[in-house]
This record gives C-alpha cells, sequence and structure tokens, in this order.
C-alpha cells in the first residue's frame, strides 16, 4: 500500500506537537507530504530562532501547536498562539520568529498541483 503522508505513526491516535521536539539554538523540521500540489511540514524553534524574509509560490497556512511564534506578512507583524492559524497568501514576502520556543505546523499550497479548471 502506497503512503502518501510519510515520518508518521499509522493508524495510532497521536497528538501532533508530540511528533518533533524543541532542540536548544535551532530550528527542527520534519516533512510530512511534499509534492506539486502541497507541503505539509511540523517546526519546532527554540526561543530566538527565526526564519528570514522570503515568498512562497504557494499559499501557506500555519497553525502553532504549542507556544507562540511571530509571523511578519507583507511587513505586517502577526503574533499566533497555541491553537490558532494564520494565512500567509502566496507571492507575499513572510518571515517567522521565535519569540518563545513553539512548536508549528505548516501547510503549503501550491498552484503548479492543480490543473486549470
Amino acid at each position: 500500500m502506497q503512503r502518501y503522508i510519510k515520518n508518521f505513526p499509522v493508524r495510532q491516535v497521536v497528538e501532533l506537537a508530540g511528533q518533533i521536539t524543541v532542540r536548544p539554538g535551532e530550528i527542527a523540521s520534519k516533512t510530512l507530504a511534499q509534492n506539486d500540489a502541497v507541503s505539509v511540514t511540523l517546526f519546532a524553534f527554540d526561543k530566538g530562532e527565526e526564519i528570514s524574509t522570503h515568498q512562497s509560490e504557494g499559499d501557506a497556512f500555519v497553525t502553532v501547536l504549542e507556544g507562540e511564534g511571530e509571523y511578519t506578512v507583507g511587513g505586517e507583524k502577526y503574533v499566533v498562539r497555541a491553537g490558532e492559524s494564520l494565512l500567509m497568501p502566496a507571492n507575499v514576502p513572510h518571515a517567522v520568529y521565535g519569540r518563545e520556543a513553539f512548536k508549528w505546523l505548516l501547510v503549503v499550497v501550491f498552484p503548479d498541483g492543480f490543473a486549470e479548471t
């Protein structure tokens, strides 16, 4: 049987935040799915860690699982806390900063993965 999601337990109920660990002074990531249509990645940032300003060709949907992070989207800052989500539109510059240690899920939906209708 082919699996499209990797690095994740099958047929088990799990706490998503427990699938990745915050490491001192690092950004940890775990790719769960990656193809032309979608990318699904878990992240764990230590306090003070950041991903500098960049942009994506796809819409980026984030959900914070633990702690809180700061997302700068198009020059505007958003604090996102555990249980909250933020949509960062395609082709808009954005950055991520760990205001404290935090874990989050990133889902990016790419336009190239969809056929024109």
